[in-house]
């Protein structure tokens, strides 16, 4: 078991280190991040003139998921790439069977790796976007530490979650001859259900019920409420980071069925 522990800790030192090597990327990124902060944010303020409320935030805090949820982009990667691409095209390539001979396990290994490289993006393009924001509009961020500790615990919950549902993207590969199409189809739905174009409390009747009990929703969604205390009392917040631990278990479980059957599928085939 240490040794176990010690080799993905290893796995996600190394997947860390990999994007910190890409400094003009991580910079263009911060820019795109920030330029994008502003135009979202302009875009709310003229919003919540109009309406204010909307959707239970006062203008301070919709100015603050714009931002924060600009700093969580990258590391969820919320609007496309990711490691799923790498999969797919291993599979293409057929060395996946290598990684299927590593004495480690697939999921576990790939998990390690993604949570090192989200961390890099926290950092890396995570801060500055974040700062930006605070100085040139009025934000609602909190002063308690309990709650910027209860949204990191939110963040890598929301992290996992949205590695599930990248794997399974990534597994497809064994079944479908080009991932570009369902990788695209995925990036369209993460950008409308997680929030990121709009807070899903925005959303009314039965559509924002249904929208808000996806798993996107425990990507984005929910650690911004965490952080700006719409979960008000212990209870509700350890519901709401309850929300986040059912649907990572649901798609990490359901990452080793679809995992075993892509194992099968590899020998069936010689690989």
């Amino acid at each position: 078991m240490r040794q176990r522990a010690a080799l993905y800790t290893a796995v996600a030192a190394g997947g860390f280190r990999r994007y910190a090597t890409y400094g003009t990327a991580t910079a263009a990124g911060v820019f795109t991040n920030t330029v994008f902060g502003f135009i979202v944010a302009y875009t709310y303020i003229a919003l919540w003139d109009e309406r204010p409320g909307l959707g239970g935030y006062d203008q301070a805090e919709a100015l603050t998921f714009v931002w924060v949820s600009q700093s969580l982009l990258a590391a969820g990667a919320l609007i496309g790439g990711g490691f799923q691409e790498e999969i797919q095209e291993r599979v293409r390539t057929g060395d996946i069977a290598v990684d299927l001979y590593r004495p480690a396990d697939l999921q576990m290994w790939w998990l390690a790796s993604d949570l090192g490289r989200a961390a890099f993006q926290l950092l890396g393009r995570g801060v500055l976007p974040i700062v930006a924001g605070a100085l040139a509009f009025r934000l609602a961020l909190p002063t308690d530490p309990w709650r910027w500790l209860l949204f990191l615990v939110s963040v890598t919950l929301g992290l996992v979650v949205g590695f599930g549902v990248r794997y399974l993207l990534g597994l497809a590969a064994f079944w479908l001859m080009d991932g570009t199409g369902i990788n695209m189809m995925a990036t369209v739905v993460s950008i409308f259900c997680s929030g990121m174009l709009l807070p899903l409390t925005v959303f009314p009747g039965a559509f924002g019920e249904l929208v808000r009990a996806l798993p996107w929703a425990a990507m984005l969604q929910v650690p911004m409420d965490v952080l700006m205390g719409k979960h008000s009392g212990a209870g509700d917040a350890a519901g709401a980071l309850a929300f986040q631990v059912f649907w990572a278990v649901v798609l990490l479980g359901l990452g080793r069925l679809v995992q075993s059957a892509a194992t099968r599928k590899v020998v069936v085939q010689g690989g």
